[in-house]
């Protein structure tokens, strides 16, 4: 092909295309540094939806293969009534968790709107200078911009010359200007205040140009002020062992004796709902007597609401301390990631941990809920032999007050573990190591082991009882325990 050009022909063409591609980049080149306004062709008016939606609403979710449809464990002639009672505590449940700030917000492109799109918080009833609000645009004979909230007023600074101001100290704000820069100045100076007394809400601040709108949230929030714990050097100032016993005095004795052939000096809490109790008089325990058969999950939270240490290592109280079971193993882990709140070891070598899967579902019908044994997400970064989960097995290390703020339903007596984890889903951060173990005693009869045997198993209107609660309680559809 090149042979049937010249010398002198082919540099010219070289050259000719040289110059066509030099002024396609400089026009390309021009267009991206030219102020938005003059670089996007004319748009037709932007609607307020298009920026700002409430996230779109769940669909029916889907009950995964062998879950239990929790409905069918209600007697027919009550179970419209407990829809209709179900259905007005989930309203008021969302009246209380649910703020503006969930909404979606969607950004324009191309804005030469400037504002702050995360972050700006602002005490209750205090005023606070938005900031970084700014327009850029191209030089125009007038600029006008205006800012709208809906849960305080907005104020400025002092207004300079040349600049118009409407409806300052109202929620909503007009400014305009021939300046550019006296514009921007003022926008300096703009501060909200929130009119409507909230320890945790939003507001959404709707800032517009000409065609061009947007919308940026508003965080109202009371500062919270920190409950910290002082550490201080003995794991005993750390941690604080917890159980729960009943009828299982002699496994109690066990397990207290093979716990100070390691840890002489560590408190033990002790919760009993034994039917006739017997005195635990042994140093560094504390033994707290309930009334009979109270069950599981009240026990566990009379113990660990007398916990005063950062962290309580549970046990069960047939459990036995070795020399595997190294507790600073998992205060350090803890200490090293304070996103933790609990830290799930092994019992006689089965680390037992399981994950849930949860869909909201529809409005009406309630969520759907799988539980997965052996289910994890992912390692814990820096530490191979522990895995994110979102529960573990009855030897664990926690945070107090992680623990104290989610609770042990106490209406569940002997049916419950997973439940626990149940409502702790989206604010516990839980993982499972396999590094950390203590062992479990042999199974002795006793005076009361028939007794202890028949509340041990459970009758099957204690899991319709579950159910039910499940139904109501977390407004559930269905679950599956696998």
């Amino acid at each position: 092909m090149l042979a049937m050009f010249s010398k002198q022909q082919f540099q010219l063409v070289v050259a000719v295309c040289v110059v066509i591609l030099l002024m396609y980049n400089i026009k390309v080149f021009r267009t991206c540094t030219e102020g938005p306004t003059s670089a996007v062709p004319h748009k037709p008016r932007q609607s307020i939806k298009s920026v700002f939606s409430s996230p779109p609403s769940s669909g029916p979710c889907t009950c995964p293969k062998g879950a239990v449809l929790l409905k069918d464990h209600f007697p027919k002639d009550k179970y419209d009534e407990v829809v209709k009672r179900r259905a007005k505590e989930q309203q008021q449940h969302k009246a209380r968790t649910t703020t503006v700030l969930s909404s979606l917000l969607i950004a324009a492109p191309n804005s030469p709107l400037q504002y702050p799109i995360q972050g700006f918080t602002v005490r209750p009833l205090t005023s606070t200078l938005i900031p970084g609000l700014m327009l850029h645009a191209e030089e125009r004979t007038s600029y006008k911009v205006s800012l709208k909230v809906s849960k305080g007023v907005l104020t400025t600074g002092m207004s300079p010359e040349g600049v118009t101001i409407k409806a300052d100290g109202e929620m909503g704000l007009i400014m305009e200007s021939s300046s550019l820069v006296m514009l921007n100045d003022l926008l300096a100076t703009v501060s909200y205040t929130s009119t409507v007394y909230h320890i945790f809400t939003g507001d959404l601040a709707f800032f517009q140009f000409e065609n061009h709108k947007a919308v940026f949230p508003i965080t109202i929030k009371q500062p919270q002020m920190p409950v910290l714990y002082d550490m201080g050097t003995e794991i005993s100032s750390q941690v604080t062992i917890a159980t729960k016993t009943f009828l299982r005095y002699p496994s109690v004795k066990l397990l207290l004796s093979s716990l100070r052939s390691f840890y002489s000096n560590i408190k033990v809490i002790i919760a009993d709902d034994s039917f006739e109790p017997e005195k635990i008089t042994e140093a560094y325990v504390q033994h707290y007597i309930m009334p009979p058969a109270q069950g599981w999950f009240a026990g566990r939270n009379l113990a660990v609401s007398q916990v005063t240490t950062k962290y309580f290592l549970w046990v069960d109280d047939d459990f036995v301390f070795t020399e595997d079971t190294k507790i600073e193993k998992l205060v350090e882990i803890m200490e090293a990631v304070p996103e933790l709140d609990m830290l799930g070891g092994t019992v006689q070598g089965n680390q037992f941990y399981f994950s849930l899967e949860y869909e909201e579902g529809e409005e009406m019908e309630g969520g759907c809920l799988n539980r997965k044994s052996k289910g994890k997400f992912q390692q814990l970064p820096g530490y191979p032999q522990c895995s994110f989960a979102s529960g573990v097995v009855n030897f664990f290390l926690a945070r107090t007050d992680a623990v104290q703020k989610v609770g042990f339903d106490p209406k569940l007596q002997r049916v419950a573990h997973s439940e626990f984890f149940m409502d702790g889903l989206g604010s516990l951060v839980v993982a499972s190591c396999n590094h950390v173990s203590i062992g479990h005693q042999r199974h002795t009869n006793n005076k009361d082991s028939g007794r202890y045997k028949s509340f041990r198993n459970p009758p099957a209107s204690d899991v319709d009882f579950k159910l039910q609660l499940h139904f109501f309680k977390n407004y559930l559809k269905c679950v599956r325990y696998g």
